[in-house]
């Protein structure tokens, strides 16, 4: 009973929803992003580039036979670089985000310094000063 109990009080904790929403959020905004990338960014990088699509950049290591039906061995790092710049999207993206948030958040003002309490030794001696001026 107390395990049930002890997990559905961590599952309910605020901090735990907001990680599933933003997950979930996260992963419809990769969608986004994937196709900003895809659809928008690349042709005109590959028109610029005279017609590269990144995607299709590969290194062969062993070609396909069809004879003896062998797929293709190819690295594609053509694909990387397109998940290299969604990524740097994405990040820009989030630094955005949490840029406008801190802005929006109050500026806390600065609790007025309080100056610490005398020590021992120090109001000793100011009662020692205190009684010597008095005399």
């Amino acid at each position: 009973m107390g395990f049930v109990k002890e997990f559905k009080e961590f599952a309910m904790r605020g901090s735990v929803v907001d990680l599933a929403v933003g997950v979930v959020i996260g992963g419809a905004f990769g969608k986004i992003v994937t196709s900003l990338v895809d659809d928008v960014i690349m042709p005109p990088i590959g028109y610029i580039t005279g017609g590269v699509d990144f995607s299709d950049i590969k290194y062969v290591l062993k070609a396909a036979d069809e004879v003896a039906k062998t797929p293709e061995v190819a690295i594609n790092f053509g694909n990387f670089i397109n998940v290299v710049i969604q990524f740097l999207i994405v990040a820009f993206c989030i630094f955005c985000v949490v840029k406008g948030l801190n802005s929006l958040k109050r500026k806390e003002e600065p609790a007025p310094e309080v100056a610490p309490a005398p020590t021992k030794e120090e109001t000793l001696l100011t009662e020692i000063r205190d009684i010597l001026k008095n005399k």
